[in-house]
């Protein structure tokens, strides 16, 4: 660290706790996209859309619902979307309802892929997210999260449904 007083800087605690969380969002997709990448042919990115899709009664979305639960921009989708229509594992079409909007559907080909690949998801996600933590620990994480989500912006990002 530079000694100069006009330069802006966090404090020794702060900063270390940055430098873990900063380590941290680099490392978990890299260890994400790899996992999946070998397992199933997918990014995480790819993966996120399946499963929210996948989550759907009908599974389908609209294509900026889909963008907003994945933070991304239509354009990002769109290319993400791209690649999984070759897969043959979505497709999509102009919504009935209102010809504005896309609606993205999962193939039966495309859950079988998500649901093929979610066990290797769920141990790796468990291995390095939840296994090191007690349970409380984790509590404090979501909590930790969701306070830091709702720092960066107001509306809130992809919800699990609820049983």
């Amino acid at each position: 660290m530079s000694d100069n007083p006009s330069m802006a800087s966090l404090g020794d605690d702060d900063l270390e706790t940055w430098a873990a969380v900063a380590t941290m969002l680099e490392w978990l997709p890299a260890a994400l996209d790899a996992q999946l990448q070998h397992d199933a042919g997918l990014t995480h990115f790819e993966y996120g859309i399946l499963y929210a899709l996948r989550a759907e009664d009908e599974r389908r979305l609209r294509m900026s619902t889909l963008a907003q639960y994945s933070n991304s921009s239509l354009s990002r989708l769109s290319r993400a979307a791209t690649r999984l229509e070759a897969k043959g594992w979505m497709r999509r079409e102009p919504d009935p309802a209102d010809g504005r909007f896309t609606l993205a559907f999962l193939t039966d080909s495309g859950a079988r892929t998500v649901e093929a690949a979610a066990p290797g998801h769920v141990e790796l996600v468990q291995q390095v997210v939840f296994d090191p933590l007690t349970k409380a620990q984790t509590r404090h994480l979501g909590d930790i999260s969701r306070r830091i989500l709702g720092a960066i912006r107001v509306e809130g990002g992809w919800q699990p449904p609820r049983d």
